[in-house]
This record gives C-alpha cells, structure tokens and sequence, in this order.
C-alpha cells in the first residue's frame, strides 16, 4: 500500500511539473499556436517582465464570470507620459469563438517589444506612442471555447444566462458532446424519406435531392439530447448576449437588435473595457479584430448617418493600404455588410471621437487545393448541405481535400454510428470546432502579421504636429504681428471633424500666453493679410489640424518681451516655443 501510495505521489508531481512547464510562455512569443485563456495571461505577463520599462499591465475589470481582464499598455516614459501621446488601441475576441483575433494583440504587442531598439520604425513608433492592448475581451467565452465542446461559432456570447426557449429555466439545453472528441458536431439519421443524400464525389458531403429523386438521409442539427425534456434539442444554449451590440452608442432593444441584452453595457466586461478607453482621451485610432470574411470595416453601421468628407478621407488613408496589405481584404463601411446598433466601433467613433476600424480576419477561399491551371470555384446560391454554413458542394469538397491533405484530417470527424435515446441509430460527424471560422496554425503567422503590420502603419500616421512662428513683425502702435503654422505630416486629423463639429470635447487649442493679444484669428490667405478674427478672447484659438494638412493663426500682440505660443491637443502631441518681440 505504501508503495502504490508514493507511486500515486510521484505520478501526481510529474503531472504538475508537467503541466508548469507546459504553461510557461516565453518571449519572443510562438504564433504557430492558439494561446487559451490562461496562457494569453502568460504570455502578457512575460512581456511585461521581459520588458518592465516599456510596459505596465494591469486588470482592467472582471468578467460576468469573475475571470479577469488584462490590458497592456506600451509606453517608452523616457519621451513621456502616455497620456501626452497619440493613443493607439487594439482589442480582439469580443466574440468568445474568434479566437484568431488575440493572437494578433499579442503579434501586436510582440513585435513593439521584441523589435524596439532594433527596428527604427518600431522604436520611433514606441517613443512616440501609447499603446494600448486587449488581446481577450470576452474572457469567459475565450475560456470555454478551448476548455469545452463547441461547433466552429459556438461560445461566441457573454455568457450572462437567458431563457431562450420561455421555459423558465436557463441555458439548460445547450448542445451535447454525444461521443466525447472534444467538439459539437452534426447528427444525421438514414431515411429513405429525407432531402438529402450522399455527395457521389465524397459521401461525407449531404446534398439536397433533386424533385422526384429518392433521399438517403435527413439531417438533425447539432449533436445533442432533449436535456429538459421539452421535445426539443439544443435550444437554450449559453446566453445569448452579443457583446458587439451591448455598447451605448444606438444601443436597440433585442427585439430591433438580436443580441443586445436588456440595457447598454450589462456585460460587465463591455463596461469595463468602455470605461478603460474613455480614461485614455489620447486615443486616436482603435482597432477592434473579429472573425472572419477579410474585412476592413469603418463607421458608420447604418446607412442613413451621413459622414464628414474630411473624416471618410482619414479613414482611407488607413484603409486603401489595408486592402493592399492584406491582399483579398475588402475596405468597406460597416452597413454594406450590415447594419448593427450598439456596436464597439460606432461607440468609439461617435462618443469618444476616435477612427476605429473592425479587422474581420481570415478568409476560408485560403483554405485551397487546386492546381496551377484548375479554375477557382464558382460562386452558387447558398443550398442547405452538411458542412460549413453556405457551402456548396463543390466548395465543401476542396476544403475536405485541404483538411486531409494539409491538415492530415484534423479538421474534420468522420460520420460514426451513434445510439441516440430519441432517434435511435444515427451518425455523427463533421466540421470540429477549430475550423471554419479561424486559420490553421501553420497559416496563422502571415495572418498575425499582416494584420498587426495593419495596426502599425495606423500608428505611423497618427497626428505628429510640428509648429513654425514663420513671422515676426513690427506693424506699428507698439503692435507685432506673429504669424504660426500648424502642420501635421501625418494622414489622421488631431481631432475628427465630427467630434469637432459637434464639440464632443474640448479641440486643440493654440494660446499665447506672456503678452496681450489684441486681435487674433486664423489666416484665410497670408499673402493677402485675409485673417479671420476671433471676437472674444484673442489669445486662445480653438482648432484641429487636418490630416496632411496645415493651419496658420495670427496674432496681434502689443508691447515688448518675450511671448510662449503652445499648442495642446487631447490626440496629438503638445508644442510649446517662445517668440522674442
């Protein structure tokens, strides 16, 4: 007994040590791989430990879970503090199952760190600005779509419990891991009766028979049982809250909006990372990245809001190159997709003024086997077939020959009997949940980078302000006439002209402090002295700064000394100079 005993103690250490080893992250970090839950707040922690003066990280909030939320923030304080800088924000996995989409946080986040010293884009885009990261936003759908069974699109909602089927009961009848590999896949049953029947090219593949022809099969959903007794199956899964639609900005009810939950922000997740950005008034640029279609989607979410011209031309700076960097990505707004209330982009838009974007990553036309000369598949109406949603056959078949081939058939269970206690002898099989909407792990590394480099290049072209006094003159009656030209070399504005328009907060401001200022205003045209004059308050010129573009002030200033202009912008970087008179 003694011996069984310290055998039972040793296997017990060797399974723990086994099980610390394998949870320990390194940097650089690996992108051949999807990091769980627990292992993306590894790897933010060795970063910040890797790199202690470049980071902070911090817990952010809970989930409705209790399940903590991380953030990275990425600031050299040797060129000042973070709040001084033009943000850049990057959060991803909103949606539990789009997994894919921390991964590029953490590229993100990876590339700044590994790189900085090394790289003079990398360490000038460091120096010059705060970077902030969410890599896991919805951190208990992330948690249970690796810990249990799910079908490709499944723990996608913040997992607040609903009654779905009006039952009084919560989230009892969510679908069934029926033969225990792991992942929710498909139940069909043999029926002479059905309306399908096997492809003849494959038979793992249903097609819809054709009128008048016999069918094989029948399909019967997702596996599963009746778990409440009810009569039906798999119709109260976790949730459902969309966690992209329980933001404030147009928040709709659930009967306009599907998904929106009862009140704006009753994800305590969503609350929490809403409160985390509006506390950074220096952001300017955020991306938020979900899954899948290869889309880069700016506001607005309904057609019917009209956009500032000067606004949708910051936004293509970033986007035409987006498309060109990502090749097959499409730049769009949002509504051509669809529309949607409550959304995290229109709320960072519209309520804190910054351009966001919504990265939807990766593409299944990626997924290939064809020949050189082989021509691509032809788009078909979308037909009810087994396998992923949409697909038609001839579709279906590549990306059966990718997973075997390519995948060594990982992404796919073969159709097995199974005793069901309603149906009787059926068959499961199908798409595993680590497919359909996310890339396989030998072509994560391209996506990762390529969208990251997205971000990047977002980050160059954040304001950089510079200012020239390119005047000084004496015009008479002790006045001095002092002329400064704002220029910012960069393609995003210092302040949206929305935000502007609708004095959503305070805009940049140029003041002249040391003198008094008589008159002062911006100068329509220099050469022909066209100045138009503030009426109040001379001094202080409210303004912001286009992208690419430049703005002149003048300023009338009586008597002699020694002036300071100083520009200030919650977005862009503040200027400060003195002008002897």
């Amino acid at each position: 007994m003694k011996k069984i005993l310290s055998l039972g103690i040793l296997l017990t250490l060797f399974f723990a040590a086994f099980s610390a080893t394998k949870a320990k992250i390194e940097v650089p970090l690996r992108f051949d791989r999807y990091y769980n839950y627990d292992e993306v707040n590894e790897a933010l922690k060795a970063l910040n430990k890797a790199f202690p003066a470049l980071t902070k990280l911090e817990v952010i909030g809970k989930s409705d879970e209790g399940r903590d939320i991380y953030a990275l923030t990425i600031n050299n304080p040797k060129t000042g503090e973070p709040l001084s800088k033009p943000g850049v924000y990057v959060d991803g996995n909103i949606h539990g199952n789009e997994i894919q989409a921390g991964e590029v946080c953490l590229y993100y986040a990876n590339m700044l760190l590994t790189k900085y010293g090394e790289n003079d884009k990398v360490t000038k885009a460091v120096d010059r600005n705060a970077h902030y990261i969410i890599p896991v936003v919805n951190v208990d759908g992330r948690y249970h779509f690796f810990a249990d069974a799910h079908t490709p699109s499944s723990s996608r909602s913040i997992r607040i419990p609903k009654d779905d089927d009006n039952d009084g009961l919560l989230d009892e009848d969510a679908p069934d891991d029926l033969d225990g590999d792991g992942s929710i896949t498909q139940m069909r049953i043999k029926d002479p009766n059905g309306d399908y029947k096997a492809d003849p090219e494959d038979p793992r593949i249903l097609v819809r028979v054709k009128p008048g022809e016999k069918g094989e099969y029948t399909l019967l959903g997702s596996e599963g049982i009746d778990n409440d007794n009810d009569g039906k199956l798999n119709e109260d899964a976790e949730g459902y809250l969309d966690p992209n639609r329980n933001f404030g900005h147009n928040w709709m009810p659930p009967y306009v909006q599907s998904g929106a939950g009862n009140y704006p922000f009753s994800g305590t997740g969503i609350k929490a990372v809403n409160e985390f950005i509006m506390n950074r008034p220096n952001i300017i640029i955020a991306f938020s990245f979900h899954n899948n279609g290869g889309m880069w989607l700016r506001v607005p979410s309904e057609k019917s809001v009209r956009m500032e011209p000067a606004d949708i031309a910051a936004y293509d700076v970033i986007g035409k190159d987006a498309e060109r960097m990502t090749p097959g990505y499409v730049y769009q707004p949002s509504y051509d997709l669809y529309p949607t209330y409550g959304d995290s982009d229109s709320q960072l838009f519209f309520n804190f003024g910054i351009y966001s974007f919504v990265g939807e990553l990766f593409q299944r036309e990626t997924e290939t086997f064809k020949g050189k000369n082989e021509k691509p598949v032809q788009p078909q109406a979308q037909q009810p077939t087994e396998g992923r949603r949409g697909a038609n056959p001839e579709e279906t078949r590549e990306q059966l020959k990718f997973s075997d081939y390519l995948t060594q058939g990982e992404m796919y269970t073969e159709w097995k009997p199974f005793n069901h206690p309603v149906y009787g002898e059926v068959e499961i099989g199908g798409w595993v949940k680590m497919s359909s909407r996310l890339p396989q792990p030998f072509m994560l590394n391209e996506l990762v980078h390529r969208n990251a480099s997205v971000v990047f290049f977002a980050a160059e072209n954040t304001p950089d302000i510079s200012m020239e006094v390119f005047d000084v003159k004496e015009i008479g009656k002790n006045l001095t006439q002092v002329r400064v030209r704002l220029k910012n070399k960069n393609g995003l504005s210092s302040m949206t002209a929305d935000a502007f328009k609708r004095k959503l907060y305070t805009p940049d401001i140029l003041k002249v402090t040391g003198g008094k200022v008589v008159a002062g205003g911006k100068i329509q045209d220099f050469r022909l002295n066209k100045v138009n004059y503030k009426e109040s308050k001379p001094e202080i010129q409210f303004l912001a700064v286009p992208g690419f573009g430049v703005v002149e002030y003048q300023f009338l200033v009586e008597g002699k000394g020694e002036i300071t202009i100083d520009y200030q912008s919650a977005k862009a970087n503040d200027i400060k100079t003195t002008v002897k008179l």
